[in-house]
Formats: structure tokens, C-alpha cells, sequence
């Protein structure tokens, strides 16, 4: 079984799991901490090697990790909507490696399931454009021509009706001002109508954890463009984190430990901050 380990950095929380690189499933539970208070580099950067410590399932040497950001091709962050501001400008690759002490691979979130879904998702074979929209603490798009991402495009980030659509529009909107489900598809009926007016897209897929709710709110949507909802839900940050690490790192430590791959992607560990992990079964 070929192996990656992948990190999905949220505004709210840190998820991490071992990926089967071939399948594109998570092998053994998901392991979760909150993401430090403030959000600053240092501190994301030691929670981070925690949870790689608490995952006693998989020691793979590639790495993956996604954060809330655009990060350049040298691998310094240049946005932080949901995250402290003095992570622009920080070398996140750098900062991850030293922290872990491993190679790190460091890409967009919501690149991250682009990556997936182009891979192996609702979007494999899909010719022109596809937009791939998630929903969480804010807005994140990834945008695919012919199934080749274009990196870091922040549609989130659109006005809509004269809001920021990424605070607007995203799901924690809807729970944080307590919005009915029909009110809250309202806003996210306006922004999608917005993406289909600029980019003509030939299919919309939603992510994020929300995503798993998509019967529920779909109904409620109007658009020319077809929906669906992103293939690993809200794993697809980790399982495209891991994909990433396997593209751009050339070997895969073998994992040392004999496991079986656990097809439940609802599995989830809850660590609680004592610093124990509970290895992969």
C-alpha cells in the first residue's frame, strides 16, 4: 500500500489522517485538534507536529498540509482571511519542515480538492471548466481547465450583493446568524450565480463538510450549471494534502506498521489535547 500522510489546516480545526495514495481513501481514523487560538504561525506550526505525533498509524516521510491562503511557488504565504495576518510572507514550507522535521508539501485548501476531484472525484474527465466551491468557515474555490488545476484563484472572495461572500455565504453563516436553510441557500444561490456569469463553468462541485448535507440544501438552489457534491466530503483537503506530497516529494516511507484500510470516512478521533493518539486498526 502506497502511502502519504495528509494535514488539512481549518480556521476552526486541524485534521489529519494517512491516505492510501492508489484507493484515495483515509486508512485508520481521522485525527482532529482544534486549531490554536490566533492562529499564528508558531503555534499552527506545534500543533501540526502533534498531530503527526498523535497519528501512530503512519510515519510516510511526504507530508502534505493545506492552509487557508494562497501560497506562491516559493512557498510563502500571501493571504489570511480565516487565519492570523503574520502569516504573510512566512516561508509556510520551511516553517512545517523545521517544526516536523520531515518534508512537507504545503498547497491552497481548496486547491487541495480540486486536486481530488480532478483526480479521482466528480470532476475526472470533465472537459473545460469545472469549479470546485467549499463551504466552512469561509469561501474556497479551485478552478480546473481540462482537468489541470489553476492554483490559488480566491473566488471567495467575491462581493455579492454588497458582502464579502467568503463570510457571507459560507456554512458557518448560516449557523452562526442561525439562518434557515432556505435563507442561507438564498445567499449561496446569489454567489453561485455570480461564478456562472464570470467563468461559464461546465460543472459546479461542492465541498466541505456541508457537502454531506447537500440533499438537503441542493433542492433549494437554481442553477444552469450542474451540481454535485465533492467525492471525500469534508476529507477531501486531507486526501488532496496527501496526493500533492506524492506528486511533488519522489519516495514514500513504507509504513512500518501492518494495517488494515477502513473504508468509513466518518471514522474521526477527537484528541484531547493529553497528546495520545490511538494507532490505526
Amino acid at each position: 500500500m502506497r502511502l502519504a500522510f495528509g494535514i488539512d489546516i481549518g480556521g476552526t480545526g486541524i485534521k489529519a489522517a494517512c491516505v492510501d495514495l492508489d484507493a484515495g481513501h483515509l486508512v485508520g481514523p481521522r485525527h482532529v485538534i482544534g486549531t490554536p487560538a490566533g492562529a499564528r504561525p508558531s503555534d499552527v506550526a506545534a500543533a501540526v507536529a502533534q498531530v503527526i505525533g498523535d497519528c501512530g498509524c503512519c510515519r510516510a516521510n511526504r507530508i502534505g498540509v493545506t492552509v487557508p491562503a494562497v501560497v506562491d511557488a516559493a512557498g510563502r504565504v500571501r493571504t489570511a482571511a480565516n487565519i492570523d495576518p503574520s502569516w504573510i510572507g512566512v516561508d509556510v514550507v520551511s516553517l512545517l519542515s523545521e517544526a516536523t522535521g520531515r518534508a512537507v508539501v504545503v498547497l491552497n485548501d481548496a486547491d487541495a480538492v480540486g486536486l481530488v476531484e480532478a483526480r479521482i472525484g466528480a470532476a475526472a474527465g470533465q472537459p473545460g471548466v469545472v469549479v470546485v466551491v467549499t463551504l466552512g468557515t469561509g469561501i474556497g474555490t479551485a478552478v480546473l481547465i481540462d482537468g489541470v488545476l489553476m492554483p490559488n484563484t480566491e473566488l471567495g472572495h467575491l462581493v455579492v450583493e454588497g458582502h464579502n461572500a467568503c463570510f457571507w455565504a459560507c456554512s458557518v453563516a448560516r449557523e452562526r446568524e442561525q439562518l434557515t436553510w432556505e435563507a442561507w441557500s438564498a445567499r449561496l444561490q446569489a454567489y453561485l450565480r455570480y461564478l456562472e456569469d464570470l467563468l461559464w463553468p461546465g460543472l459546479i462541485v461542492i465541498g466541505g463538510g456541508v457537502s454531506a448535507a447537500s440533499k438537503r440544501f441542493f433542492p433549494l438552489l437554481s442553477t444552469r450549471t450542474p451540481l454535485v457534491a465533492a467525492s471525500r466530503f469534508n476529507d477531501g483537503g486531507i486526501v488532496g494534502a496527501a496526493l500533492a506530497a506524492a506528486d511533488a516529494l519522489t519516495e514514500v516511507a513504507p509504513c512500518p506498521v501492518r494495517i488494515s484500510c477502513r473504508q468509513d470516512l466518518a471514522a474521526e478521533l477527537i484528541v484531547n489535547g493529553n497528546g495520545q493518539g490511538m494507532p490505526c486498526t
